[in-house]
């Protein structure tokens, strides 16, 4: 069946010549795919600005598809801000990933001229109009550092109404979570498409170590599958498929305005999903 929507995926910027070479396969698997765009992750408190942007240069040259940097303001100045934003229109760069970040270990609580991800999206529209389609954070369980659910919903009210285009979602395996999250973002007057993120399940170990920092819950019942495989890596990712396969469908069939893959530079994953959705044939 085919599928209408924004349909994308998520890259990180590889560290090591070893890293490198798995992105490089990763990287031809699913540019093969024809995804709506590819982003680019940004480290904390812009520990990988300079990898980003050669990662994002090398795409965008390859002219495959279009490519979304992510940006981020903790740690930041207006100035260094405003030289990375004149060097993506340089690139030709069209689509940004607007978000607040994360301050590296050892920087203190310093976040330097901007504290918040609205400040981002302001600063951007101001400095270059209408140049950058502008996407940004949402959580549909809650951003782990919210006071709660009503201060994380009136946060991302408030990037919105500074000038966001649409969202994507941090990952999650409660599709009533998400549905949920967009009734309330409606009835707070926000009309901008919120992308489901979808994490690909490769990793027990790996996917409870990054849920537990972002703020993502595992549901029991799977968590205690995903334990019963232990060593057996080819049946948890077999499991795996299915159960983000189901997810996937239950948002699409509910709805959903498309899907942003994260995809950890793995391609079988994320194109093993592709496939079984009709996403080929879009």
């Amino acid at each position: 069946m085919s599928r209408a929507g924004s349909f994308s995926f998520e890259f990180f910027p590889p560290r090591s010549d070893d890293a490198a070479a798995r992105f490089a396969e990763a990287r031809e698997a699913l540019l093969a795919l024809r995804p709506d765009y590819v982003s680019v992750t940004f480290g904390a408190g812009g520990s990988t600005r300079d990898l980003t942007l050669d990662t994002v240069a090398a795409l965008q040259q390859g002219g495959e598809v279009p490519v979304a940097p992510h940006i981020s303001c903790i740690g930041a100045t207006a100035a260094s801000l405003r030289e990375l934003l004149e060097a993506y229109r340089a690139l030709g760069i069209r689509r940004l990933v607007a978000l607040r970040g994360d301050l590296p270990s050892g920087m203190g609580d310093t976040p330097g001229e901007f504290r918040y991800a609205s400040d981002l999206v302001a600063f951007i529209r101001r400095e270059t109009g209408d140049w950058f389609h502008l996407e940004v954070a949402a959580y549909p369980e809650v951003h782990p550092q919210a006071r709660g659910a009503r201060a994380d919903l009136d946060a991302f009210v408030r990037k919105v109404r500074a000038g966001a285009d649409g969202a994507i979602t941090q990952y999650f395996f409660n599709a009533d979570a998400y549905f949920r999250f967009c009734e309330a973002a409606t009835a707070a007057g926000v009309a901008v498409p919120i992308i489901p993120g979808v994490m690909p399940i490769t990793n027990y170990t790996q996917l409870a170590r990054f849920s537990a920092a972002c703020g993502a819950e595992i549901p029991r019942w799977l968590a205690r599958r995903l334990e019963d495989f232990d060593d057996d890596l080819d049946g948890l990712r077999a499991f795996g498929v299915d159960v983000t396969l189901a997810l996937c469908r239950r948002l699409l069939d509910g709805g959903a305005p498309g899907l942003h893959f994260y995809t950890l530079n793995r391609a079988e994953p994320t194109a093993a999903l592709w496939r079984a959705l009709g996403l080929a044939e879009r």
